[in-house]
């Protein structure tokens, strides 16, 4: 199955189509809208604050053209700033509170399947933004039950991959560290500082707590950034480089487009 030709050679972007094209993919079997909630917050000095907006919305992006053959797909335009008021004592953040960014969140998708899409998929890019995507998840779900509302976080779709690729210890992928340092030198590197690169390994008190990116713990702590880092990142930036960050790139999109065969498939009469 091919989606219904777009007017502009993006097919998957849903800001480059009229509303005519958009509700023509939205009332197609088994259709899906995609949501990337990003944000606006420091990722040390080396990375720009829209770091989880570029990602999530790559993601998505690059995922949804993967799949865009077998799944008639439109990616919104993401949703950004995100939940970030630890960051705010560092600086460069902009956080939207809670309340505020779960009604967003709420309105763009009500507004977004008044076009007939069968299932709508939130992709998160921070990881502050987790509860509040789940909170969307069980809010949305309960007030569009003909639609399958559906919520992930990129980068925990290749917490099996990554020990293949990366080069730091446990705690050098986090925020700002490896993982997202290498991303955004294969996807954006005219934006990466690789002069300005201080970070902290990620040395949480609790051993429940979480040490990496993608080995989150069963315990959540709330502090302040500084607290982890005095440069605002995390992790090991330093051993970042493209090549990895494109094994990422490839093996995320991968995983996101068979996500949104999956759910093309379970949502088709």
């Amino acid at each position: 199955m091919t989606c219904p030709t777009a007017r502009f050679d993006d097919v998957v972007s849903l800001g480059a189509q009229s509303a005519s094209d958009i509700a023509s993919v939205g009332e197609t079997d088994g259709s899906v809208l995609v949501v990337p909630v990003g944000s606006i917050e420091q990722h040390g000095e080396h990375l720009p604050v829209m770091t989880d907006t570029l990602l999530a919305n790559g993601v998505a992006t690059a995922g949804a053209k993967h799949a865009a053959e077998d799944v008639p797909v439109l990616v919104a335009p993401p949703i950004r700033p995100g939940y970030s008021p630890h960051h705010l004592s560092l600086g460069g953040t902009l956080s939207a509170g809670f309340e505020t960014l779960l009604n967003f969140v709420r309105d763009t998708a009500d507004s977004g399947l008044e076009n007939g899409f069968d299932a709508l998929l939130l992709v998160n890019g921070h990881g502050g933004n987790t509860p509040l995507i789940g909170a969307a998840v069980s809010e949305l779900g309960r007030e569009h039950p003909e639609t399958e509302i559906l919520g992930v976080t990129y980068f925990e779709l290749v917490t099996d991959f990554v020990d293949e690729v990366r080069d730091s210890d446990t705690g050098g992928m986090a925020h700002g560290g490896e993982f997202e340092t290498s991303l955004m030198m294969y996807l954006h590197p005219e934006l990466v500082d690789t002069d300005a690169m201080p970070a902290t390994y990620w040395d949480e008190q609790y051993d429940l707590g979480g040490d990496d990116l993608v080995s989150g713990g069963p315990l959540s702590v709330y502090r302040q950034f500084e607290e982890y880092s005095d440069s605002g990142a995390i992790g090991d930036p330093n051993v970042a480089d493209e090549t990895t960050g494109e094994q990422l790139f490839e093996a995320t999109t991968e995983a996101f487009a068979e996500l949104l065969v999956e759910v093309h498939e379970q949502n088709a009469d």
